[in-house]
């Protein structure tokens, strides 16, 4: 959650903090503000909503500092308002501090703040956090002992940036269960919580680990811990561009991400499918071959999208390589002392890798001594680097706050885990060959439904004023009905549910009728004929169907509404094909409402706070 970005160097400062807020907006949305050092004094200036409000307080303003830290804001401790925004100062004014994460000690800190005289404005954790930076200062005169002795102290997680008019010529960025990079221009130096906002100036970056903190001045950096330990830092290169955060000419980056999906599942699949053997070769893992072939059960955890994907998983691994397979909540567990044998295999799914609730599951499957892996988009994030071995999906920056191409690129990487798995084990290699090939396929099958893009926009127009939806699927698809479910809720604000669809029976089907739009996954499988029961169950109840079925079914326009059709494959990939009409649907309905949709309200990107 929440956005940070630092700059010290020759550029003008405000231009950019400004520039690097833009980029990471979807991160938090709910305020913004900056700090920079002018002619020696601390000048703040921060306002409650989206980065523009803040542009505008800026308008008509000269500045020529040179170094500066800004924020843009998720609320956690606090409502959104000017006071609460970000920076914080402490209370001599002279030090600014942005801060991501959440300090859970901060009722005591402030007391004791308190209780000696200190004052506080804001209703946030954070500033009590810049007040005894202060506090450590008036003891220490020495802003980086300051503040490496102030974070001792705290209890939680941060990802920050400190600056100072007592040594104006200093930046210093430390985190604790929050991302922040450092960018390593040339006479330059940019911190952040995102590469985002980086990549306009420079490539080559740094990764602070969990309770380290760099200071930057000028003409340097050095990196050390929380303990003043001294460290090292590997400097690595952002492998993306800047054409790939910006729309392209899309409406909204959510659209875009959308119709990426042909290219992003075959960057999942690049140089990893081996269709002429029936493989999959994924480096990523092989430090854990041995233990993948001794594996007895597999945990698979995650939030939001990223456990609908593992439940896709859990079907995927059982049905091809007779593994019995788990998919755990990752804010569940952490908290439930999970039991965890010798042979158990721990998978993470994340797409940011820096979500708090599932790596704080990796830390404790690896506390048991668990094998855990990791399924992650973004090179060099805290799952990536926490867990034993790992995939990357390969799906690219993804801006837009629902997720969209890191689901189908999460499904393929666990199609190709499974394949894998089952050629080790009991899969044939003629079977092999044939889901290869049906991986092959994928990317030309996703072209051919986005054709129906407008065909879509139709259904959206017809149902956007709807209140409930209910999605229903079975087997591989019922995780679908609730990812479908999800992406309504998330961006159009619609309350939908997703089931099973012969649960329906069991309670649901109290809800339906002649206003009750009730999205049905029936592509032609083994199942088929059981769904279409359950839908003529809805038709009898007057409940208004859409299909989304197997391209030349002509039996389901009897039963259906509406329907929209996608390319024949194989049982175990249909996630990937009928995901996409369910994103597209959501995705117009919520601009034929008129609600924001890569920003929608109370929602953030990467959520790295409980």
């Amino acid at each position: 959650m929440c956005g940070i970005v630092g700059y010290i160097g020759k550029r003008n400062a405000v231009t950019v903090l400004l520039n690097g807020l833009q980029r990471l907006e979807y991160r938090g949305y709910d305020s913004a503000g900056l700090s920079i050092i002018e002619d020696g004094n601390l000048l703040t200036f921060k306002k409650q909503g989206k980065v523009k409000e803040l542009i505008k307080v800026l308008e008509g303003k000269e500045f020529k500092a040179n170094i500066g830290i800004a924020h843009t804001r998720w609320a956690t401790h606090g409502e959104p308002s000017d006071i609460n925004a970000h920076p914080h100062h402490d209370n001599s004014g002279n030090i600014a501090i942005v801060h991501n994460g959440i300090i859970e000690n901060y009722a005591s800190l402030k007391q004791m703040l308190i209780s000696k005289g200190y004052k506080f404005v804001s209703a946030t954790d954070t500033e009590v956090l810049a007040v005894l930076i202060g506090y450590f200062y008036e003891k220490v005169k020495d802003l980086e002992e300051a503040v490496r002795t102030a974070l001792t102290e705290v209890q939680g997680t941060f990802g920050l940036a400190v600056l100072s008019t007592y040594e104006p010529n200093k930046i210093i960025a430390a985190r604790r269960g929050s991302p922040m990079i450092v960018g390593l221009g040339e006479e330059e130096f940019i911190v952040a919580s995102d590469a985002s906002a980086i990549i306009q100036y420079t490539r080559q970056v740094i990764y602070l680990s969990d309770n380290e903190m760099v200071t930057l001045n000028n003409e340097n950096y050095y990196t050390k811990t929380i303990d003043n330990i001294r460290t090292n830092n590997i400097v690595h290169l952002v492998d993306f561009d800047l054409s790939k955060i910006e729309k392209g000419g899309f409406e909204h980056f959510m659209l875009k991400e959308i119709f990426e999906q042909p290219q992003t599942i075959r960057d999942a699949c690049r140089g990893r499918l081996i269709v002429e053997e029936g493989i999959a070769r994924l480096g990523g893992l092989l430090p854990v071959l041995d233990k993948l072939r001794e594996v007895d059960r597999i945990i698979i955890t995650g939030c939001g999208t990223s456990w609908h994907a593992g439940l896709v998983g859990e079907y995927l691994i059982e049905n091809l390589c007779e593994i019995p397979v788990e998919v755990e909540y990752a804010s569940e567990f952490r908290y439930r002392n999970p039991i965890l044998r010798k042979n158990d295999i721990v998978i993470a799914i994340s797409q940011s890798g820096e979500t708090a609730d599932t790596l704080a599951a990796v830390q404790e499957a690896k506390q048991k001594n668990a094998t855990v892996l990791g399924i992650v988009n973004v090179v060099g994030s805290s799952i990536a680097r926490q867990t034993d071995a790992g995939v990357y999906i390969h799906a690219g920056p993804e801006i837009g706050v629902a997720s969209t191409k890191a689901f189908t690129s999460q499904l393929v990487v666990l199609t190709l885990i499974s394949l894998l798995l089952g050629r080790m084990r009991n899969l044939s290699k003629i079977e092999g060959i044939r889901i290869a090939r049906g991986i092959k396929e994928l990317p030309e099958k996703v072209e051919k439904i986005l054709e129906k893009a407008d065909q879509i926009k139709e259904i959206a127009r017809e149902f956007k004023y709807s209140r409930n939806f209910l999605y229903l699927g079975r087997g591989y698809n019922f995780p679908v009905a609730l990812e479908g479910a999800l992406k309504l809720k998330e961006i159009s604000y619609i309350h939908a549910e997703g089931y099973p669809s012969a649960e329906m029976k069991h309670g649901p089907i109290a809800l339906i009728d002649e206003n009750m739009p009730v999205v049905f996954i029936a592509p032609k499988d083994e199942i088929y004929d059981k769904v279409i029961s359950n839908i003529e169950e809805v038709r009898s109840r007057k409940g208004r169907v859409i299909a989304i079925a197997t391209e030349n079914d002509e039996t389901i326009t009897r039963y259906a509404e509406r329907v929209i059709y996608i390319p024949d494959t194989l049982p175990m990939l249909t996630p990937i094909l009928t995901v996409i009409p369910l994103q597209l649907l959501a995705y117009y309905i919520a601009v034929e409402l008129g609600c924001n949709v890569d920003q929608p309200r109370n929602l953030a990107k990467s959520v790295t706070v409980e």
